[in-house]
């Protein structure tokens, strides 16, 4: 598993705004991508820092959102929000306690 995350600062008072267009746009626009498994959008509302860390099987599917401008295309919905520079770094993913992450497909159906 792989973490991108995304730094980023706007100001306070637009921090519930700001969630909501993640909410309403950039989460649906996720879920269409390949290799993607989840998101956190994490908020310091007093300072409006905050940081977007997403999830991808793997660098591979993360670095392919790059490629095809997706990634581009998020960050420019917020340009008017954005306070400062934004920074993307990324991470391979060694420990992951969160059941939801850890779950398999199962491609038997279940006993009734």
């Amino acid at each position: 598993m792989y973490a991108r995350i995304t730094i980023f600062s706007i100001p306070p008072e637009r921090v519930d705004e700001g969630v909501e267009l993640y909410r309403k746009s950039v989460l649906p626009d996720a879920k269409k991508q390949k290799g993607y498994c989840g998101d956190f959008l994490l908020f310091d509302p007093r300072t409006g820092k905050g940081n977007s860390i997403t999830f991808w099987k793997s660098e591979k599917d993360a670095l392919a959102t790059e490629a095809n401008l997706y990634y581009q295309e998020q960050l420019t919905k917020f340009l008017t929000f954005f306070v400062g520079p934004v920074i993307r770094e990324g991470y391979d993913v060694y420990i992951n306690t969160f059941a939801h992450f850890n779950k398999k497909k199962s491609t038997k159906k279940a006993k009734s």
